[in-house]
């Protein structure tokens, strides 16, 4: 079947029907299926950058302390590449040199997820035809799954700037402006990529490529100058948030860059939505291999999720390198702080402060890890709501061994990525690789327990299995920002890594990672059971 299906015997619109007609309703049925979604994923990335507010007064009360803080991390290339330039030392500046960069990429994960997830995700499954087939306009999905975008980033904004405007209004405004335009920036660049593949993996995969490439010239730009200025940080939209300059000098311009290329790549996705039909694509899907097939549900498992595996495996390697090669900076960034050093300890769990921030950052990959083994537990959800899971079912494939294929792939997975990161950790620092990657291996048993509670809810409510990202994401945000608010030991106990012994370090503590293995197992079982009982998807 061809790729692309070019509409020119067709009406520009179907049934009549204007080519915007039905998109408020489509907006209202996105915002009411998102429901749950959207407010933890607005509210995450605000709390997250307001929050700093607080910890960074507790931390560097003086201003003295602020300046030496700007200095050092400015003499850092590795810390640099990492946040970006200090361009004010005052608390509002040090929140948007600690923050702004992960906020607007986390914005721009919410948004290509959003529309992704009701373009071409619509498409595949075939509720797009079935609503087409009504009096939708021609551009109204696209066009609701935009503006679904739009409120979202704008949430986001709003819930910063309120959050800062006590730091300076106008700072504020051009930190939240910052976060969220970049958020709708590539808003628009998933919705070019969802016109040019057919399916809604790809189309998450090739944006979050893009994402990942703007980090890293981002990342490179910065550690090659002091101010921002690189060329190749102004390659990246990620680089342009950061030189908007909330704080320090404002720079409205590049608020008005950002909003200028969304508006470019929205033309260009309207463009191309307009001369494909739905369902099609621009980019041919690619071909089995012409001799042999597969024999096994393992090997399908594998031949849907090995890209993805091998995409994550290489990013925690190379991360890996680069957190590496910072461990030895860690006394340098936060001089003699005792209250940051107190932070890195809390999240190390050691006194020595190297150990700590090795600890701390294997920590930060067994969260991260986290993610792809829910996404990767939740393939099965994805083959089975696009009914490509029952002709495999009907043949002489048990729900068991099909299902194992997929949990072989993620639990296998996690154990991949996971030992990359602690190699390339050892490599990037040059410690002792055996201590460093099993501290890394011991974050796996709270990987698997979060995967284990994502195939629980595939399995006994499958409807709900979208909650097993809240789960991976609540624990995220624990672990991410708990221990700088210094939240109480039992909301960190809610998150199974926070049970976890705090590795690279003199003493390794069996119980809590056998408790945790045994809890996931427990899972596993009863994922397996309930998902055996009851019917498919249809």
């Amino acid at each position: 079947m061809t790729a692309v299906a070019r509409t020119t015997a067709l009406p520009s619109h179907r049934g009549g029907a204007r080519p915007l007609a039905g998109t408020g309703t489509l907006v209202r049925l996105a915002l009411r299926r998102d429901r749950l979604m959207l407010p933890i994923w607005v509210v995450v990335i605000g709390a997250m950058v307001v929050s700093g507010v607080g910890s960074l007064q507790t931390l560097y009360d003086t201003a003295a302390k602020r300046t030496q803080l700007a200095e050092s991390m400015s003499a850092n290339s590795s810390l640099r590449s990492l946040y970006g330039p200090v361009f004010d030392d005052s608390i509002g500046g040090l929140v948007a040199w600690r923050f702004a960069t992960f906020a607007a990429v986390l914005a721009a994960v919410m948004s290509l997820i959003i529309v992704v997830r009701h373009t071409r995700e619509e498409e595949e499954t075939g509720r797009q035809e079935l609503i087409s087939s009504a009096m939708v306009g021609r551009r109204a999905p696209l066009t609701a799954a935009l503006l679904t975008a739009v409120i979202a980033n704008t949430s986001v904004a709003l819930l910063i700037t309120a959050g800062l405007s006590g730091q300076g209004s106008a700072g504020a405004l051009a930190l939240g402006l910052a976060v969220g335009g970049t958020g709708v920036l590539f808003a628009t660049t998933a919705a070019i990529v969802a016109q040019l593949t057919e399916s809604a993996r790809p189309a998450k995969g090739m944006t979050a490529g893009v994402l990942g490439l703007a980090f890293v010239l981002r990342a490179a730009g910065d550690a090659s100058t002091v101010d921002g200025s690189s060329v190749l940080t102004w390659l990246s939209p990620i680089g342009w948030a950061e030189n908007v300059r909330a704080f320090g000098g404002e720079r409205w311009w590049v608020i008005l860059l950002i909003a200028a290329a969304g508006g470019v790549q929205g033309v260009i996705a309207y463009t191309l939505a307009g001369r494909r039909d739905v369902g099609m694509s621009f980019l041919p899907t690619r071909p089995g291999p012409t001799e042999g097939k597969l024999t096994t549900a393992g090997g399908l498992a594998w031949r849907l999720q090995r890209g993805t595996l091998l995409g994550w495996a290489g990013g925690f390697l190379l991360a890996g390198i680069v957190f590496g090669g910072m461990a030895s900076g860690a006394a340098d960034m936060v001089g003699d702080n005792e209250q940051a050093k107190e932070i890195f300890q809390r999240m190390g769990g050691q006194s020595a402060l190297t150990d700590a921030f090795l600890a701390a950052m294997v920590g930060m990959f067994g969260l991260i890890a986290a993610l792809y083994a829910v996404g990767s537990v939740l393939r099965m959800h994805g083959e089975e709501t696009s009914q490509r899971a029952e002709p495999v079912l009907a043949n002489a494939v048990g729900r068991t061994a099909w299902a194992a294929g997929h949990l072989a792939v993620a639990f296998g997975g996690t154990v991949l990525i996971m030992l990359l990161a602690g190699a390339g950790l050892a490599l990037g620092h040059g410690g002792d690789l055996p201590a460093i990657t099993g501290a890394a291996l011991a974050q796996v048993p709270a990987v698997w327990t979060l995967a284990g509670v994502a195939l629980l809810l595939y399995g006994a409510v499958p409807r709900a299995a979208a909650a097993g990202w809240a789960v991976a994401g609540l624990c995220l945000a624990l672990g991410w920002v708990g221990p700088a608010l210094d939240l109480p030991r039992a909301v960190l106990d809610l998150s199974p890594f926070g049970h976890l012994p705090r590795l690279p370090g003199p003493r390794m503590d069996w119980p809590p990672v056998l408790l945790l293995t045994a809890l996931a197992v427990a899972l596993v079982a009863a994922g397996l059971a309930a998902f055996r009982r009851r019917d498919l998807q249809t």
